[in-house]
């Protein structure tokens, strides 16, 4: 199985902080797991609040459980609420259905990993992810 590396684990991290200076947001948080949920890298901007690192790593954790981006474990938990919030206490990381959470892949489609970015509102954080896998020349499943 290949996983994601801790070179672009943190080029991820470091390309999404980047963005959300850019873009002044709210200090983020970003999380890198590798395909079995584990972490592999964290950072926070400072400032940033004292849950960040488990909603990044839940927004990452769920992708990787459900095969699928945050941002659609949303559109699920509002068709099913149930059945996404029993899923919670099923995951290593707990399951966050908000926008931010990729899963990240190599060009040919093989799961690397996944990314968790939180802290400004769940859009920006989705592209604060997606700068950062886009920047580690990784791709990612939305």
């Amino acid at each position: 199985m290949t996983v994601i590396s801790l070179e672009q684990a943190n080029a991820i991290v470091a390309a999404a902080l980047a963005k959300g200076a850019e873009l002044q947001l709210n200090p983020l948080s970003v999380a890198v797991l590798d395909p079995g949920g584990h972490l592999v890298t964290f950072a926070r901007d400072d400032g940033a609040s004292t849950m960040r690192p488990q909603i990044a790593c839940g927004k990452a954790g769920g992708a990787l459980a459900l095969g699928t981006s945050s941002r659609i474990i949303a559109t699920m938990a509002a068709e099913r609420p149930a059945f996404v919030a029993a899923l919670g206490g099923l995951s290593q990381h707990g399951v966050i259905p908000a926008a931010g959470g990729l899963i990240v892949t190599d060009a040919a489609g093989a799961v690397l990993g996944a990314v968790g970015v939180t802290g400004d509102t769940s859009d920006n954080d989705e592209e604060c992810a997606m700068a950062g896998v886009v920047a580690a020349g990784l791709v990612a499943r939305i």
